[in-house]
């Protein structure tokens, strides 16, 4: 189960067939290690042919899984969001031993171009990379270019767990900011909500705080929305608005934005800059006809024509 610091909600998988296991939670921050309790005894009941494990060399019963498949000549892949450069001190000792840790794994799956790149760039074998892409979603069930040219108000949508990372508090600053006075919804619930809705009182009292929302009841405030933003890092809701032709405002965060937004549907941010978010935030609205033809992109992506000779889809989605 996760920590409460990292501030996950979990469930239980309805397809593949789960078995809960015990961590043991060592140090913390930089220093922070896990070892999970029983792991061996999980492969000897479950007996796997293949094994895919988080490519992460803090949990330390990894490689006594490695090995005890290596014994019965079975392979091995990890996954993982890649392998950012390190900073001194020690980054040379700590670059190899993260490559030693990596060697032993006959494959990597990497969430993005962006991590798998990484990946290469420390040592693994470049045929050995894979990306799988973070998410996918289907077509938006309607085609969202029906709405007006102009508006008097645009409405920006928030879909996210209301956690720090997601600087939800940057958002409700950006909107005071804005001179057209954009109507905000914020779709989620989550350990901040209170501090937030203090925040909103403040700053923005405009903002509604819808709650938490999942499946069909959320789908209303894609098709309300003009705008999708999030201001911080992480977030597969990103993704969500893209397939229901939301232009976004995204921060950088592990890679996967790299591999969706684009000039034709979105804008990128730098996490943690607020200039830059207004900014954005400005330029995005003061061009509703734009959006609109971004809407238009987005909506139309899986549509053959709309793809470029070697197969690129111009909206960023995969084809």
């Amino acid at each position: 189960m996760p920590r409460p610091v990292e501030m996950i909600v979990s469930g239980t998988p309805q397809i593949a067939k789960y078995h809960a296991a015990k961590n043991i939670h060592l140090f913390s921050g930089a220093f922070y290690l896990c070892y999970q309790q029983g792991f061996i005894n999980w492969l000897e009941e479950s007996n796997p042919d293949s094994l895919i494990v988080e490519a992460n060399p803090r949990y330390l019963s990894t490689s006594s899984a490695v090995k005890w498949m290596r014994a019965r000549g079975r392979k091995v892949i990890g996954w993982g969001l890649g392998s950012p450069r390190l900073s001194p001190p020690l980054a040379g000792f700590r670059q190899r031993g993260r490559l030693s840790f990596l060697s032993q794994f006959d494959a990597l799956i990497a969430y993005s171009q962006r991590g798998a790149d990484e990946y290469s760039a420390l040592g693994f074998p470049r045929e050995k990379i894979f990306v799988a892409h973070n998410s996918v979603s289907p077509a938006p069930e309607k085609k969202a270019d029906h709405k007006p040219q102009t508006i008097d108000r645009a409405t920006i949508l928030f879909v996210g767990r209301l956690q720090v990372r997601k600087r939800i508090d940057y958002l409700l600053r950006a909107c005071a900011e804005m001179k057209s006075n954009p109507r905000l919804i914020i779709v989620g619930d989550g350990p901040e909500r209170a501090a937030l809705e203090s925040l909103a009182k403040e700053v923005y009292p405009a903002a509604v705080f819808a709650g938490a929302k999942h499946g069909a009841e959320i789908k209303p405030y894609f098709a309300e929305a003009d705008l999708f933003v999030l201001p911080g890092t992480g977030g597969l809701a990103v993704q969500e608005a893209m397939s229901h032709g939301l232009p976004v405002i995204v921060a950088k965060g592990d890679g996967t934005q790299d591999d969706l937004v684009r000039a034709e549907n979105g804008w990128q941010i730098n996490p943690e800059d607020f200039g830059a978010l207004v900014s954005t935030m400005q330029n995005a609205l003061s061009d509703i006809a734009r959006l609109r033809r971004m809407v238009r992109v987005l909506s139309n992506c899986f549509r053959r024509d709309q793809h470029s000779k070697d197969g690129e889809c111009i909206c960023g989605c995969v084809e």
